[in-house]
């Protein structure tokens, strides 16, 4: 018996260890756009954060890619990477969100 329970742990962890599946096209374009938008221009984020322990925190993060500073159109970043990812031309052109 427990020479089958090992057998099958060990089936599990050669199926994990398997090639990673390929993105989906839902994954591909979200990943495509937001590289074009970052393209577009410099991303942020602000937070602020309350706590007993620490009080008030706060923090900001601003991001420029060599695209942005390069003045790629997004359009074009997004069709390469779409392109690059999948194999294939993009069934839809990118369009700012």
């Amino acid at each position: 018996m427990r020479l089958r329970w090992t057998a099958s742990l060990g089936l599990v962890a050669l199926a994990a260890c398997g090639p990673p599946l390929p993105p989906t096209i839902a994954q591909i374009e979200a990943r495509c756009a937001d590289q074009a938008a970052a393209a577009a221009g410099p991303t942020g984020q602000v937070s602020v954060g309350v706590s007993s322990a620490f009080g008030v925190q706060t923090g900001i993060a601003v991001g420029i890619t060599d695209d942005f500073i390069r003045g790629r159109d997004p359009a074009v970043v997004y069709s390469e990477c779409y392109t690059r990812l999948s194999g294939a031309a993009p069934l839809a052109p990118y369009s700012a969100r």
